[in-house]
């Protein structure tokens, strides 16, 4: 171990790998954290892999993966008792199978006596589900319920659909914004962005795009046209008939037939 001089005192260095940027690897027991990666897909153990570089720890092992009757299998490879466990997880095409790798691995973590599992989900499926139209169900709600049962007690995304999906959740949510990150982008990396125009893809989306044409100093154009039923928050869909006039049920509110009105004698003196 070598011996290194700071202000005429003796220091000793050990020999632990350094990464590119400057940070040591911590080992597993010193960290007091794990980060694993939910996703059989190689996108999504790649931005793990980036993430856990940064952070300088060590990615978690644990296999996912899918059997020939294409059920979904998770092993967690190390033990995490006592420990905060960190589950990336993104979601590509297949929403479904991406829902389901978190809540197995969620739930494998909990029951090897995990401390805290923290979601890190950077958009959150079926978010879009958030509100009641027609005879349909809100999907979102029912999906943070399953989040709940399988252990998860805190999840981070970025820029729901509505903030008031927030409420859903029994746990706390961090919902972070990437607007500052997209801003920064477009600054600095396309050189005649001044020549650009903000495009809201319509009347909903209009303060949205108004908040970036105001930090990027350039113009705003709204697309106005009739909202398709997926995206339109307004139309509720559902059409009740009236009471038809044969039924027999009672309502619960009767009311007379004919109103008798009673009118005081009027006197006039002069």
């Amino acid at each position: 171990m070598p011996i290194r001089r700071f202000g005429g005192h003796r220091s000793l260095v050990s020999l632990t790998p350094k990464l590119s940027y400057g940070l040591t690897k911590m080992n597993v027991s010193r960290s007091g954290y794990r980060v694993f990666s939910a996703n059989s897909s190689t996108a999504g153990t790649e931005l793990a892999k980036k993430i856990t570089e940064r952070l300088g720890v060590e990615l978690g092992k644990s296999v996912v993966y899918q059997e020939s009757n294409t059920e979904t299998r998770v092993d967690v490879k190390e033990s995490v008792r006592g420990q905060d466990i960190f589950i990336i997880q993104t979601i590509p095409r297949d929403v479904n199978t991406a829902i389901m790798e978190l809540l197995v691995m969620a739930y494998a973590l909990k029951t090897s006596c995990a401390k805290n599992i923290i979601g890190v989900i950077p958009y959150f499926p079926y978010s879009k589900q958030c509100k009641m139209r027609k005879r349909g169900s809100i999907v979102c709600k029912l999906l943070t319920s399953m989040l709940a049962k399988a252990g998860i007690t805190h999840i981070i995304t970025m820029d729901l659909h509505q903030k008031e999906i927030q409420g859903f959740f029994s746990f706390p949510v961090d919902n972070l914004r990437a607007s500052p990150f997209l801003i920064q982008y477009i600054q600095e990396e396309i050189p005649d962005y001044r020549n650009a125009i903000i495009v809201a893809k319509s009347p909903s989306a209009a303060k949205r795009a108004q908040s970036y044409a105001e930090r990027l100093r350039l113009g705003l154009a709204v697309m106005h046209g009739e909202a398709h039923h997926s995206e339109s928050d307004m139309a509720d869909g559902r059409q009740s008939p009236p009471l038809s006039r044969t039924t027999t049920g009672h309502t619960g509110l009767e009311l007379p037939s004919e109103f008798t009105i009673h009118s005081c004698p009027l006197n006039l003196r002069f």
